[in-house]
């Protein structure tokens, strides 16, 4: 659950800390006080986007802070995981957004994060409803995802969904092959030069850098003799420098003789002359393996001039030039053995549809079984919020191919007055009815949704009297299995919360200021009272009566 909710600079909030249990959470105050603050801080959490527009005047950035206890990380960390992030340390999620006037910045965890990466986590841990935002419960897709939660169907959709992605994968290969145009002579001779053009120089990309540097000693084969020679004679010839050290040496040994205590001075003289009597000797050998044969001075040259013409025309690396052979090899070979390739691509189609068949079938069992029972579950709830005489239905429309979700579709029907006929839940006009549909739904698969926090933004606008009293019941029992903060302006729905908070706006130091704080006991009574609408003892004796109700 959501246990700690930061906000700062956030439109009329200056700085609040809410602290919040489990259960129903309900969320009252004035209209205009700032209850709208909250639910724009949970789609800062949720990675919506940010306005410049919501930094409280006077200052350069707002932030929001979002602590989460996770009963169950998995799907949490598996999105952590697959963002490079590391999995959640004791169960805990810390979600922070922070929006400035020229940039925008969102951390997990402490770690830096891109808000795609924020929003998929936003699907795991904040299901938000308000009063115009049912368009996942409008969607054929989302009614069909609903429907394999509550049959248990998920892994058996998702075996399907597997099954379904391969065999298009080689309806699109087939399809491919059958399309491609017949190749002309000049094409399957163009392809057979390349292959064997490359084929035939036998490259190796390993052996490029060895094979230039000894093209490159070939090359200059004349000027690195006589270098190499120049050195040797530096070092080694007539008053050369190993003479003059040789010189040097005696000298040194006699100023030694005279004064021991320069030896250490002088140590390095021998290192340094046997260094460059080394030196002289290594050179003289280079010198000999210098002597290169013309013959392999010549291959050495049409090979690297082959080379370069092969990276000419296919390259610029022998990398490329060897994917180039295999692209044209592949294509050559399809041409050549198209027919039998046709044939064994369509004995695999056939396979893997049949294997989507058996996959449909089981899903589609589950579905079927499914649909009515969860059709009079869903019909019992929306009898409980008022819709006494109503309908819902959710047939199953057969498809003609298997489509990506399955071999049906599904559309929940719904007709709230007796005599009329069923309606798809896209047609209906009245936010309040949709809003009441919506809780019935989820009040249905409060056990197969794992959402952790629900959040209801005035969804019973346009309800009131016994109806707002059961949308408050209705949420009070999606409590017992969730967290869910209710903001609402009626009483019979806060009366139900667990716990109850006030929104209010103050005025401190010339400026306008939104705090937040909790109700209980006489100071709850006293807000119901003024949601009520009036004083006096008969509206404190109902306020009284609707928490004990």
């Amino acid at each position: 659950m959501l246990t700690l909710l930061k906000i700062r600079n956030l439109a009329l909030v200056d700085e609040l800390a809410w602290e919040l249990g489990p259960g129903l959470i309900g969320v009252t105050g004035e209209t205009g006080a700032g209850k709208s603050v909250i639910v724009g801080a949970l789609k800062l959490v949720l990675g919506e986007r940010a306005e410049k527009s919501l930094i409280r005047t006077g200052e350069d950035a707002c932030s929001v802070e979002a602590v989460f206890e996770l009963a169950d990380p998995r799907e949490v960390n598996a999105v952590l995981e697959d963002g490079g992030l590391p999995a959640c340390d004791d169960n805990q999620l810390i979600v922070r957004r922070v929006v400035g006037q020229s940039a925008n910045r969102q951390f997990v965890n402490d770690s830096p994060v891109t808000l795609a990466l924020l929003k998929r986590l936003g699907d795991h841990l904040v299901d938000l409803h308000g009063p115009h935002d049912h368009q996942s419960l409008l969607s054929p897709e989302r009614q069909l995802a609903m429907l394999d939660a509550y049959a248990g169907a998920e892994e058996t959709h998702a075996s399907y969904r597997n099954a379904h992605r391969l065999w298009r994968q080689k309806a699109a290969e087939l399809e491919e092959l059958r399309s491609a145009e017949a190749a002309s002579e000049q094409e399957l001779e163009l392809l057979r030069h390349q292959v064997s053009e490359i084929d035939d120089t036998k490259i190796n990309p390993d052996d490029e850098q060895e094979l230039e540097d000894r093209w490159r000693r070939a090359n200059n084969a004349s000027r690195l003799l006589e270098n190499a020679a120049a050195v040797t004679t530096a070092l080694g010839g007539e008053d050369g420098i190993l003479d003059r050290l040789t010189e040097l040496q005696r000298i040194v040994r006699d100023l030694e003789k005279l004064d021991p205590s320069i030896q250490d001075r002088i140590s390095s003289l021998e290192g340094a002359v046997l260094d460059l009597r080394e030196l002289e000797g290594s050179m003289a050998d280079y010198a000999e393996e210098l002597d290169i044969d013309p013959a392999e001075a010549a291959a050495l040259e049409e090979r690297m001039n082959l080379l370069e013409s092969l990276k000419r025309k296919y390259g610029p690396s022998l990398t490329d030039v060897i994917e180039r052979r295999e692209r044209a090899a592949a294509r050559l070979d399809s041409i050549e053995n198209r027919g039998e390739k046709l044939e064994v691509l369509e004995k695999e189609l056939g396979t893997l549809r049949k294997t989507v068949d058996e996959a449909g079938k089981k899903l589609g069992t589950l579905r079927k079984k499914a649909a009515p029972k969860l059709a009079k579950e869903i019909a019992g709830q929306l009898k409980d919020l008022g819709f006494k005489q109503s309908s819902f239905e959710s047939p199953l429309q057969a498809l003609i191919e298997p489509g990506p979700q399955g071999c049906e579709a599904v559309e929940f029907l719904f007709g709230p007055n007796p005599g009329e006929p069923l309606q798809p839940l896209r047609q209906i006009a009245s936010s309040g009815e949709i809003s009441r549909v919506m809780l019935a739904v989820k009040s249905a698969l409060a056990d197969q949704d794992a959402t952790p926090l629900m959040v209801f933004d005035e969804i019973d606008a346009n309800v009131g009297g016994e109806v707002a009293r059961a949308v408050g019941r209705k949420m009070a029992a999606l409590g017992t299995r969730h967290q869910v903060v209710a903001i609402t302006h009626f009483p019979q729905v806060a009366a139900t919360a667990a716990h109850h908070f006030v929104v209010e706006k103050e005025v401190s130091g010339g400026r306008t200021r939104s705090r937040l704080f909790p109700v209980a006991g006489e100071t709850r009574i006293q807000e119901l009272v003024r949601m009520l609408g009036g004083g006096g003892e008969q509206a404190r004796a109902m306020a009284a009566s609707l928490l004990n109700g």
